[in-house]
Order: structure tokens, then sequence, then C-alpha cells
């Protein structure tokens, strides 16, 4: 299926491992030209150049903190200044952050919604004129099922996450005029860097395989797994491609049947 994103331009934020490497790696198979950033520059840098030679697009890596509004400026105005123009932008920066609501800190939920939501609010305010100026475009949103149904102990992420998905819900209606498509995805259980140092911090009990097969069991995925951050990247890619022209404002759960609600 030709998605028809061959030539557009990419922004994808945390984009040196996990989902945010894997909506690099489905773009760049579509023919996209993508900048991807992230805080840790050394593996930003080694995934971009294995990005590029498996995919054979031009994947371009800016080291930027996404809680910093001047960062995140330089990392649209590279795209731009790169390539001329902007088409999509993914707004996938962040970590999980959850625990009792009495032990999270002031100094917690600051972080945790400036990462987040302000990091997201900010690619945004950068991107949208961008997108205008080339006759519209799709942002997406990577939030997770925390967003919808709330789990006790979820705190702040699960906050966060719905504060993003009524950002996207509030923007699919603002910038529809404009051509501006803005949807998001719920992820639950997705194979990332951030699963990986858990297993590793555990004395790498088993193999990786195994502890992620322990994960889908004790947490009752329906389909038996942990999710590849490249199913994520392929449904991303689906999004912003003109096959999914006319989605726009909604928030797709893609959590193997885990979440209780739609």
């Amino acid at each position: 299926m030709d998605l028809g994103l061959s030539g557009k331009v990419a922004v994808v934020t945390g984009g040196s491992e996990g989902i945010g490497r894997g909506a690099a790696q489905s773009l760049g198979r579509e023919g996209v030209s993508v900048v991807v950033c992230a805080r840790r520059e050394d593996l930003l840098r080694s995934a971009a150049a294995e990005l590029a030679e498996a995919t054979g697009a031009q994947i371009v890596p800016v080291r930027a903190d996404v809680t910093l509004a001047g960062d995140v400026e330089r990392v649209i105005q590279t795209a731009v200044d790169r390539f001329g123009r902007l088409d999509i932008l993914v707004n996938n920066a962040g970590t999980s952050a959850a625990g009792p609501f009495e032990s999270v800190t002031d100094d917690a939920w600051q972080a945790d919604l400036d990462l987040k939501l302000f990091g997201a609010i900010r690619a945004t305010r950068a991107a949208v004129p961008h997108l205008r100026k080339v006759g519209g475009g799709s942002i997406v949103n990577v939030l997770n099922v925390g967003a919808k149904q709330p789990a006790a102990r979820s705190v702040p992420t699960s906050v966060s996450r719905a504060a993003g998905m009524a950002l996207m819900k509030a923007l699919s209606k603002e910038l529809g005029a404009d051509n501006i498509r803005v949807n998001g995805i719920n992820i639950g259980l997705i194979k990332s860097g951030q699963n990986q140092r858990r297993w590793e911090s555990l004395g790498r009990p088993g193999t990786l395989e195994e502890f992620y097969a322990q994960l889908a069991r004790q947490t009752n995925v329906p389909l038996g797994r942990v999710g590849e951050a490249e199913e994520v990247g392929d449904l991303i890619a689906f999004l912003c491609s003109s096959r999914g022209a006319y989605i726009s404002g909604v928030s797709i759960n893609m959590d193997g049947g885990s979440s209780g609600v739609v």
C-alpha cells in the first residue's frame, strides 16, 4: 500500500529509542526525511546512523531537551532549514513516572507536565506555522492507556497523558480548517529502552524476551505479548499518510486489547 508520504518531512521527539525510533524507521521507509531529537546525543547519533542505513532515508539527529523552548524551536527550524518544509510532527518525548499520589512531590508533578504536556505544546506551537504553509499536515501525540483509564498509583503520568489527549482533541478542532490533522495513540505495554533498563536493574533475570512475556502475563494482555515499537511506528505512519486523510481528533488504543475502555 502506497501511503503517499514520499518527499514529506517529519520531526520526531524522543527519537533515539523505543517508539520514537520505531516512528522514524516507519516514516523513513515510506520516503520521509526525518529530524529526530533526544537528550542523549551519543545514543541519538548512533540511532540516526542506523536508521539511515536501514531505510535509505535522510535521518538528521538534533540533540535537544523538549523542556527548553529554545531547544524545541531549534529542532523545528533545523527541519525547515534542511529540507525546506515540515509536514509531520510526532510528539513522543516522555518517560513513565507513576506512584502513589501522596508520594509525588510538586517538583515531580511539574517535571512530568513540563516534559510530556508542555513539550508537546512547545513543539506544536513551533510546527503549526510551517504545517500551515505547506497546506496542512499531521500531528500525532504518543500517550498511554492511562489517559483514558487511570489506575491507582498512576500519577503523574496518567494526568499528564490525559492532558495531552485533551490538547490533541482541542487542536484537531482548531486546526482542521488548515487541513492539519491531530491524533493520539494510547499505548499499552510496548518494548522500549525504559523496559529494557528495568530488566537490567533487576539483574537480567532470564532473557529479555522472557521478561517481556512475563510482563504480558502479569498485566493480562489479551493478545498475550508485549507490542513492538515498530508496530506503533507503522500506525503513526498510517495516521500521517494520505490513506488516513479523514482521521482526526481520535486517540487510538494500541495495547493488545488490555484496556477496559474504547
